[in-house]
């Protein structure tokens, strides 16, 4: 009886000690950004410049041009992150964004202060080599908004 009582005890350390999660690669995420910024970022631009305003110079010479689209790439990224989770760049390299605690999909305003805190980050460049020096890779936008990237867990 208590050789079994041991060994239940250590089967159940070795199957805490198993991550929760399979953390993104943070080389996933970069490409993902990259992929966002073409098939999201650089409509919004052609749309902004040539649709809405007269061309290239009238954007130039704008200063609320380039925050527009900006914001209008913030909105959709977030509504997309609160939605499903992901955007189509990290649903081409299967990554996902989630809460640290639940696994859920997180909430527009977080997305939201999510996307302003990454764009904060990316300025500093300094949350951006945070991953680097964590086990969970985890960004200072992430730590701040108690969010993972994951990679997405394969049905079947």
């Amino acid at each position: 009886m208590r050789f079994r009582n041991i060994k239940n005890r250590q089967k159940n350390e070795q199957t805490k000690e198993q991550p929760r999660y399979v953390y993104a690669p943070y080389s996933h995420r970069v490409k993902a950004f990259i992929t966002d910024l073409f098939m999201i970022y650089a409509p919004i631009l052609y749309i902004i410049t040539y649709v809405v305003m007269s061309g290239k110079e009238e954007f130039q010479s704008s200063q609320l041009a380039p925050f527009t689209g900006v914001a209008l790439y913030g909105l959709i990224y977030a509504f997309l992150v609160s939605r499903f989770g992901q955007t189509p760049g990290k649903k081409a390299y299967e990554i996902k964004v989630v809460d640290d605690k639940s696994g859920a999909n997180i909430g527009f305003l977080r997305a939201i202060l999510r996307f302003v805190l990454f764009l904060f980050t990316a300025t500093t460049l300094l949350g951006l080599f945070v991953p680097f020096y964590r086990r969970d890779k985890k960004a200072l936008h992430d730590i701040l908004c108690h969010t993972l990237v994951v990679a997405k867990k394969k049905e079947g």
